[in-house]
């Protein structure tokens, strides 16, 4: 499994995506309050963290790049180690990953022609109007 982006984490805990964001965040919380299934020892006897922790110190600061990369960490080793977590992590992701959360990349151009009017380029506007009308093209020069 694909470790879970640090930009999701830290979006979804801070509230971004509205309703469906909130309810993947509350989903997230839930999968990873479940009980610890097996294999809970690493390779080197070290005990793994189910997730709970990071969780909770994400929730108290969610803009904490630091406190999402560690739960990013803690999600992935704990999916390697808990089948049954590896499953649901899956199931929560797909659905996750379809939160709006502002991250991702945009690439506009303009190229060739004349253009006459507004052009706006970004990504995810909603909302947008434009209340002149654009203005005529302009007459070429007078020749003699």
């Amino acid at each position: 499994m694909d470790p879970v982006s640090v930009g999701l984490l830290v979006a979804l805990a801070g509230g971004v995506g509205g309703e469906v964001g909130r309810q993947a965040w509350a989903g997230l919380s839930t999968l990873v309050r479940r009980p610890f299934q097996r294999g809970q020892d690493t390779a080197d006897g070290s005990a793994a963290s189910s997730g709970e922790m990071e969780l909770a110190r994400l929730e108290r600061a969610p803009a904490d790049l630091a406190r999402a990369q560690a739960l990013s960490t803690a999600l992935a080793v704990r999916a390697a180690l808990d089948a049954d977590f590896q499953a649901g992590m899956q199931r929560w992701h797909e659905q996750a990953k379809l939160v709006r959360t502002g991250d991702g990349e945009v690439h506009n151009e303009i190229s060739g022609g004349t253009f006459h009017g507004p052009a706006v380029q970004g990504r995810d506007f909603s909302g947008v109007s434009f209340t002149n009308p654009p203005l005529p093209p302009s007459s070429p020069p007078a020749q003699d």
